[in-house]
């Protein structure tokens, strides 16, 4: 299964669709006398088909290899960079926070984010088994984080301020713990795969331990000319 990889596509249409760009204006304003900005128009009307071209071909190919749609492919690659956004979001709020517990807190909640983000990149049809987290989770965090900030950051706290960022603070908590499933989810095929794994490798080391050991305690065949033969030979005589 081939990871997400915009960066390295983005590189291999630049390499076509610039020198390609480049070629054709001198060729346009040399060759065909069309004019400085005419030349320059068109080659970068040939950069910019030659680069949507490419991108589509790409897309194609990289939704085939998946085994996904088009529009499945481009959701999760949407979903994807939505979320990197919106980690970003969260990550704004670390220093305006109260208390140790709090950044810590959310730091934690930021480190599970940017591992699910990570593992979906990865291996893209994993995005299913973390629906909940791109659609409802992760905003719920950004919600509710910017509300406790907006509280805490106010200089007066009555009664009922008070109870709100303590019940903000438990809600966090909690939904923390969700997240944490759903990295659990994301890596739940990959945990089977490795008891999956271990269990084989054991069974190797088993099966090498048992020839071992077998051939520790198999008896060593007779020879002649061993003093046993050659006592019998003498008495026969």
């Amino acid at each position: 299964m081939k990871p997400l990889k915009p960066i390295e596509n983005f590189i291999k249409r630049q390499s076509v669709s610039l020198p390609l760009m480049t070629v054709m204006f001198p060729v346009l304003y040399l060759g065909a006398e069309i004019g400085l900005i005419a030349s320059g128009a068109v080659a970068a009307g040939t950069y910019l088909a030659s680069n949507t071209t490419i991108k589509q071909v790409q897309l194609s190919s990289d939704s085939k290899n998946l085994g996904m749609t088009r529009s499945e492919f481009k959701n999760v690659r949407n979903q994807i960079k939505e979320g990197k956004d919106k980690i970003k979001q969260l990550q704004s709020n670390y220093y305006k926070v109260r208390s140790i517990s709090s950044f810590k807190q959310l730091m934690d909640m930021t480190k599970i984010a940017n591992k699910i983000i990570t593992v979906v990149q990865q291996n893209p049809r994993k995005f299913y088994l973390a629906e909940p987290f791109f659609y409802s989770h992760l905003d719920s965090a950004i919600e509710l984080t910017e509300k406790y900030t907006l509280l805490v950051g106010q200089p007066v706290k009555d009664r009922d301020m008070r109870v709100a960022l303590q019940d903000t603070r438990e809600m966090l908590l909690s939904l923390n713990k969700v997240m944490e499933q759903d990295l659990k989810q994301v890596l739940s095929s990959d945990v089977e795969r490795l008891r999956m794994e271990l269990d084989y490798a054991q069974l190797a080391v088993d099966k090498h331990n048992n020839k071992q050991q077998k051939l520790l305690v198999q008896p060593e065949p007779e020879h002649e000319g061993d003093v046993e033969d050659d006592r019998k030979t003498i008495n026969s005589k």
